[in-house]
C-alpha cells in the first residue's frame, strides 16, 4: 500500500497528480520592495500538489539566490521576474497561466 497514490489510486511510479496540478495552476509573479530597498520576487499560486519545496529548490539553484516559502508563497531574494517564468515553463507549468505583475 505504500506504493499507491492516495489521490489517483495509481502506483507512485505512474502517478499523474503532480503533472495535472502543474498544468492547471494560475501562478502570479510579482516583485516587492522590502526593508532597506531590497527587492523580493514573490511567486504565488503553487499548490501543495505541485510540491512547492521542489520548485523552490530548483529556482534557488538556477538563479543562485536565497529563498523561502512563507504563507504559501515562494519568496526569492532579488528581482527575477522574467527568468522565474522561463524556469517554471521548463518545469512543466503552463506559460499561459503564469502572470507577471
Amino acid at each position: 500500500m505504500d506504493n499507491i497514490c492516495d489521490k489517483c489510486g495509481l502506483p507512485k511510479d505512474l502517478c499523474v497528480c503532480e503533472t495535472i496540478a502543474k498544468e492547471s495552476e494560475k501562478i502570479r509573479i510579482s516583485v516587492e520592495k522590502k526593508r532597506y530597498g531590497k527587492n523580493v520576487t514573490v511567486i504565488g499560486g503553487i499548490s501543495k500538489d505541485a510540491d512547492p519545496k521542489k520548485v523552490l529548490k530548483e529556482l534557488k539553484t538556477r538563479l543562485a539566490c536565497g529563498g523561502i516559502i512563507r504563507d504559501g508563497n515562494i519568496e526569492l531574494q532579488g528581482n527575477h521576474g522574467e527568468r522565474v517564468k522561463q524556469i517554471l515553463v521548463k518545469l512543466g507549468f503552463d506559460e499561459k497561466l503564469i502572470e507577471i505583475a
